[in-house]
């Protein structure tokens, strides 16, 4: 198995430094790194070059940085994915993987499964943080959505066969979580990724709860992901 992981970011000149710190060992193990950069203003892509990524240059949006990371990579290790299953693993740029991430998803896909995700730990100040984890993880392993503060990671069979992310700018997780579901339901893994709740608590957690859970439902109704960005916003 050929892992990449892949890294949308826009404006991360501070979360560098902890990117860095979990993901670099990484390599050392023969994982691919990528940070696809959408076209930020400050210091995100000198630090990250200067901390020894790839980054490649992308038009804006996550689902559209995303895409560009992964046909990167496909066109990049070709010959390579014809020895060996490539593997593309989409990682927030506040999101830090556990140290078993490459083994525990080789071990995933070994079992059937051509696409999966991690449980997730939101971290910060408030105790509810850890109770919006659990229902996240909960409901993404009744229901086969993941989200992508959960490190979605699928095989590049799988990307291809149902088109990549949707080129939307809100929910491209859950509509590339319904497309996956129709090759198979996805590893649900216990280990934890642990994801920064900087969002949660800047806007209030519990009202952040109520409006994702508006943003959802619209969604599910058939409000078009443009105009949902626009409310999230």
């Amino acid at each position: 198995m050929q892992l990449t992981v892949i890294v949308p970011m826009l404006h991360e000149a501070a979360a560098i430094p902890a990117l860095r710190a979990n993901l670099l060992p990484l390599a050392k193990e023969g994982i691919a790194l990528l940070l696809v950069d959408g076209a930020s203003t400050d210091a995100s892509v000198a630090l990250a070059r200067a901390a020894g990524f790839d980054v490649l240059q992308s038009a804006r949006g996550r689902a559209v940085q995303m895409n560009a990371g992964a046909v990167h990579t496909c066109t990049a290790h070709g010959s390579a994915a014809q020895a060996e299953p490539q593997v593309l693993l989409f990682l927030h740029a506040d999101t830090q993987l556990p140290a078993n991430a490459g083994p525990a998803i080789a071990q995933s896909l070994q079992s059937g499964h051509c696409w999966g995700r991690f449980d997730v730990r939101i971290e910060g100040a408030s105790p509810m943080l850890r109770v919006v984890s659990a229902m996240m993880n909960l409901r993404s392993r009744l229901s086969g959505i993941a989200t992508g503060d959960q490190a979605m990671f699928m095989t590049a069979d799988a990307y291809h066969g149902v088109g990549g992310f949707p080129d939307q700018p809100l929910m491209e997780d859950i509509e590339m979580s319904k497309r996956l579901l129709r090759l198979s339901r996805p590893a649900c893994l216990r280990a934890k990724v642990r994801t920064s709740g900087r969002r949660w608590e800047m806007r209030g957690v519990w009202r952040t709860i109520f409006l994702m859970w508006q943003l959802r439902f619209a969604y599910w109704r058939g409000t078009s992901a443009g105009l949902l960005a626009q409310r999230y916003q």
